[in-house]
């Protein structure tokens, strides 16, 4: 499955719209990093709570740059663009217990410090969301 994903970055149909998935996953990827820095290490709160309040955001943020960017052959538009928001909260959403759970597990149980428990996590929930977020909400 990675092979044909990274294999898809380069050369399928779809591979620039693939790669552009992944510059906005990147980047809001880091944001999200940042902010549950912020929330845990700075505001003192327990981390998967910080991390859920940090997704939250970066769902919103990841779908205002996909909207324009990644997707902009079918941008979300008018009403759709609200409904487009709901959808792609439907979809993370449904992602939030895969990266907590992860999460959760290399914290505890591997002891794995977590930021970099963090970003195993959304790399593991982010082949789910492109798959949903690409068929529901842009409806590809």
């Amino acid at each position: 499955m990675l092979r044909r994903f990274l294999r898809n970055l380069h050369s399928a149909p779809l591979a620039l719209q693939l790669r552009r998935f992944v510059v906005v996953g990147a980047v809001t990827a880091g944001i999200q990093m940042v902010l549950l820095w912020l929330f845990v290490d700075v505001s003192g709160l327990y981390y998967l709570l910080g991390a859920v309040i940090s997704i939250e955001i970066t769902i919103v943020l990841s779908y205002v740059l996909n909207n324009a960017w990644t997707f902009q052959a079918t941008p979300n538009t008018g009403m759709n663009y609200l409904y487009g928001l709901l959808r792609t909260n439907v979809v993370r959403g449904t992602a939030i217990p895969i990266q907590i759970v992860v999460l959760y597990a290399l914290v505890e149980w591997l002891s794995l410090f977590y930021l970099l428990a963090n970003a195993v996590a959304i790399v593991i929930s982010g082949v789910y969301r492109y798959v949903l977020d690409a068929k529901w909400t842009w409806g590809q």
